[in-house]
């Protein structure tokens, strides 16, 4: 299996939303004060054109597998990016693709200057927070920045 990561394009919007709201639904995570309900979940293309923010989707050939980014959140301090929208279909989970997109987020996020990266998450996404914890990731008692997500009642942070 060859994946290739690359940057989001506008024509990816409709597909990768679909990916994470089905994830979402996959793991009853679909609740108020999440991803699933906020609208640029639609247009994350357009959302990634903010300045230090990036966004990859995972390619398997012509297939997406997912995606994940980074994003200067509101409110976080200024060494701080934020982890977001890693989704994966369930396929491609447990092979490393999550891994590989979060070392790309992570390279990026130094790349930019960056020193932290923060993700905010929910108990039910059980795939998810191991990866996390391997990482690097450790828990914070409370959340960062003013992302808007208070359905996610998990965060964490990693030192780049």
């Amino acid at each position: 299996m060859t994946i290739h990561l690359r940057p989001i394009q506008p024509e990816d919007n409709q597909q990768i939303a679909a990916i994470i709201r089905a994830t979402l639904e996959e793991f009853k995570a679909n609740h108020p004060g999440t991803v699933y309900y906020d609208t640029t979940t639609d247009q994350l293309s357009d959302v990634f054109t903010f300045q230090a923010s990036r966004y990859w989707i995972a390619m398997e050939g012509n297939q997406m597998l997912g995606g994940g980014g980074i994003f200067p959140t509101e409110g976080l301090p200024g060494d701080t990016c934020e982890l977001v929208k890693l989704y994966l279909l369930p396929a491609a989970r447990g092979k490393g693709i999550g891994k590989l997109l979060m070392e790309q987020c992570h390279a990026e996020a130094k790349a930019l200057g960056f020193q932290k990266i923060y993700l905010e998450t929910m108990p039910e996404l059980t795939n998810a927070i191991p990866l996390y914890e391997k990482q690097g990731y450790t828990y914070l008692e409370g959340s960062l920045g003013n992302s808007g997500h208070f359905g996610c009642e998990v965060h964490m942070i990693k030192l780049l």
